[in-house]
């Protein structure tokens, strides 16, 4: 064994602890700030209808999804022209300020409409800088060995499963431990304080790691991007829309099962947390199978299942609802979503050259999560108010799905993606 077969292993698990905990981060924000709607709804928006107040606080969550696309840009070209190691240390920085100003604003009663306008800005702050985090961290994994994109690249979406463990644990945990009083006052918050303390973790580890190998930097990566590689952009964000919806659905669940079907709210976030095991767990070794078997095979076969198997699913649970129901269908669907998630890095990866992959990537990302990530839990509550059936966001999914198996058959027949 030679030298650099030798020390790859060990580059190779730096490079995922710098990727991934990043990435986590965002996600565990992401989740925590979901999961704690309700209380944020009642801190931050007046009035008494709890709710209005928790759509409201939803629309935050979505509107600023919008600023994605354009951190995705910005950060994306930085990391094309200036390497992936520099754009992760900036996004990091950019990530933790959002959290800081969203865990100590005061509420409604004390600064009156400013206390909004901080949660938006803080919002803001983090969709930017999220914008750029994907593309700028699957780039700097799967660049690092081309035989094992397809694992390496799982670790950035299993990072997503393990932030979703981390903020459903502290969601079961507080709301078990305190009252209602307690949760909206200050309760709320400690999801966030705990985010500061991953921070400068993250960023310690990304200023030591080594950087990616790195093509030639192109002058105008966004112009390229936008003059000749639209087929990659739908490509990526195609494949990516099951994924998302399915994202955000898991996340909402425990709140739909609380407010629609009357179940306990810590064991519905116990719910979320053995979904989030299974999500950390799983996805790596999709993406070890992906490698071997082939990723678009993996990925069709995942996505249809979701399409069949997500309107029963939501009728086993409205029909017989239980903590155990609720557990097993989000089991189920974590499994799917594992499945699915493992080699989509690397298939995203693939359908942009590397010139601009960090570029396509976190634009084609943002984009579509924007559209069919931040909105879901509004459109998912909307189709309920609007059709009077809980079981109607399982056809939301069936569309994605549908959407997602015709991207990758595309990616595979006209960019022979396999």
């Amino acid at each position: 064994m030679t030298e650099t077969q030798t020390q790859r292993p060990v580059t190779n698990r730096r490079a995922i602890a710098a990727a991934t905990i990043g990435n986590a981060l965002e996600w565990f924000d992401l989740a925590a700030y979901a999961l704690m709607a309700a209380y944020i709804g009642k801190t931050f928006f007046p009035g008494g209808n709890a709710a209005v107040q928790l759509l409201q606080a939803y629309a935050v969550f979505g509107i600023t999804f919008l600023i994605r696309p354009l951190g995705g840009l910005v950060l994306g070209a930085y990391a094309d022209r200036h390497g992936r190691k520099k754009a992760l240390v900036l996004t990091i920085r950019l990530m933790v300020l959002g959290t800081l100003l969203l865990a100590i604003v005061p509420g409604y009663a004390t600064i009156g409409v400013l206390a909004p306008i901080g949660v938006i800005v803080a919002r803001l702050l983090q969709g930017f800088a999220a914008g750029g985090e994907f593309g700028a961290a699957t780039a700097f994994l799967i660049e690092r060995d081309d035989r094992r994109k397809g694992f390496l690249g799982s670790f950035q979406f299993a990072s997503q499963g393990f932030a979703t463990l981390l903020s459903a644990g502290f969601a079961a945990g507080l709301t078990a431990v305190l009252p209602d009083a307690a949760m909206t006052a200050w309760g709320w918050r400690i999801p966030f304080v705990f985010g500061l303390l991953i921070g400068p973790v993250g960023y310690y580890i990304r200023r030591h790691v080594d950087e990616a190998p790195l093509a030639e930097p192109e002058s105008s990566t966004i112009r390229e991007l936008f003059r000749h590689q639209w087929g990659g952009l739908l490509i990526a964000g195609g494949a990516l829309v099951v994924s998302t919806s399915l994202n955000f659905i898991l996340q909402s669940l425990p709140a739909f099962a609380i407010k629609t079907l009357g179940l306990d709210d810590s064991l519905s976030f116990v719910a979320l947390v053995i979904t989030g095991v299974v999500l950390t767990l799983g996805t790596p070794v999709a993406g070890w199978l992906a490698d071997r078997h082939g990723r678009i095979r993996l990925m069709v076969t995942a996505a249809a299942l979701i399409g069949v198997s997500a309107v029963p699913l939501y009728l086993w649970v409205t029909s017989s609802p239980s903590f155990l129901t609720l557990t097993a269908a989000m089991t189920i669907l974590g499994l799917l979503k594992a499945a699915y998630f493992g080699a989509l890095p690397s298939v995203m990866a693939d359908a942009f050259p590397a010139r601009t992959r960090a570029t396509g990537l976190s634009f084609g990302y943002n984009t579509t999560v924007g559209v069919f990530g931040g909105f879901t839990p509004t459109i998912a509550a909307a189709l309920v108010a609007t059709t009077g059936s809980p079981v109607s966001p399982g056809y939301y999914l069936v569309l994605t799905a549908c959407l997602s198996v015709a991207a990758l058959t595309v990616a595979h027949r006209h960019r022979g993606i396999s």
